[in-house]
């Protein structure tokens, strides 16, 4: 039986799925060629109980309605005036999310710098600096199904990590969650968000292949 994009993010924790996405590939088709890059970051968010989430103690508004939708659903959202890349996990009306925070370009580097004039890593290197990269500054996606347009995420990873860090989450809300580890880093590649130089792993990036 043929697994749909819905299958991989559901079925097992949130934490888990994070920590798999790792290596898998983000791809974009735009009239002006593709650009794709390896997910090297991702955050977990945890629903109502996590009090970093959006859907802290049940919240549901028009803006964050997506996080409720099927397994695999695109969340956008702006925050401090960038756009955000989430993607839905869990069972629709469990609103948990993956927040994609830095991707390795493979193709397309050439465009990601004509919409971001920056020079690697820094031009992908972060939640906001991804989606610049790539030319996505609208929530026309938001609430659509990963593949269902010209957005998606490859279902099988195509690198592997030598070694996955976890760490606690980047510019969070206090509270008791604030602190959880549940950022998912491919440790020594220079696309993490925030990553010292004195830690990148020149040759390899931190992969295993």
């Amino acid at each position: 039986m043929q697994q749909t994009i819905g299958d991989f993010y559901t079925g097992r924790p949130t934490e888990q799925i994070a920590r798999e996405l790792l290596g898998h590939e983000l791809v974009y088709e735009t009239p002006a060629g593709t650009m794709s890059g390896w997910i090297v970051e991702a955050e977990a968010y945890l629903g109502e109980q996590d009090t970093a989430a959006h859907a802290f103690n049940g919240r549901y508004t028009a803006a964050n309605a997506a996080l409720y939708d099927a397994p695999g659903t695109i969340y956008i959202y702006i925050l401090r005036g960038y756009y955000m890349f989430d993607v839905a996990t869990q069972s629709q009306g469990t609103p948990q999310g993956i927040l994609i925070r830095g991707i390795e370009p493979h193709h397309g580097l050439a465009l990601m710098q004509q919409n971001r004039d920056k020079p690697v890593p820094d031009v992908t290197n972060g939640p906001g600096k991804l989606m610049a990269a790539l030319g996505i500054q609208s929530k026309d996606l938001n609430r659509t199904m990963l593949g269902a347009h010209n957005l998606t995420i490859t279902p099988n990873a195509t690198r592997h990590p030598q070694r996955i860090a976890a760490t606690s989450r980047v510019g969070v809300s206090a509270g008791s969650w604030q602190d959880r580890p549940l950022r998912y880093t491919v440790a020594g590649n220079p696309f993490v968000s925030g990553s010292r130089k004195r830690d990148w792993d020149r040759e390899n990036h931190g992969w295993q292949d």
